[in-house]
C-alpha cells in the first residue's frame, strides 16, 4: 500500500467543488494516477479523521499546449470526489 501523501496530491478548490460541498458534503482532490478508491478513502480516513461514505474518481487527460512553433502537453491527472458520512467534516475547507 502506498504512503497516504503519495496518494493524495492536494485539495481542489474551485467554484464547481465549493458549490459540490454546499449541496452534497462531496470534498474533491487530486489524486494520484495509479490510486484505487479502497487507497483513496482509506488515505482521507486516517489523514483528516473522519469516515467516508463513497469515493468517485475521474481520469483526465492532459491538454496539448503550443507556445509558439512548439508543441507540449501537460499532464494527465486524477480526480476524486469523496462523500463523508453524515455530522464529519474537513476542517481544510471550512473557510471556503
Amino acid at each position: 500500500m502506498r504512503n497516504i501523501h503519495e496518494v493524495i496530491v492536494r485539495p481542489v478548490i474551485t467554484e464547481k467543488s465549493t458549490d459540490q460541498l454546499d449541496r452534497n458534503h462531496a470534498y474533491t482532490f487530486v489524486v494520484d494516477k495509479g490510486a484505487n478508491k479502497y487507497e483513496i478513502a482509506q488515505a482521507i480516513e486516517t489523514l483528516f479523521n473522519v469516515k467516508v461514505d463513497s469515493v468517485r474518481t475521474m481520469q483526465y487527460r492532459g491538454k496539448e499546449r503550443r507556445v509558439g512553433r512548439h508543441v507540449g502537453r501537460r499532464a494527465n491527472w486524477k480526480k476524486a470526489v469523496v462523500t463523508l458520512q453524515e455530522g464529519n467534516t474537513i476542517e481544510l475547507f471550512e473557510g471556503v
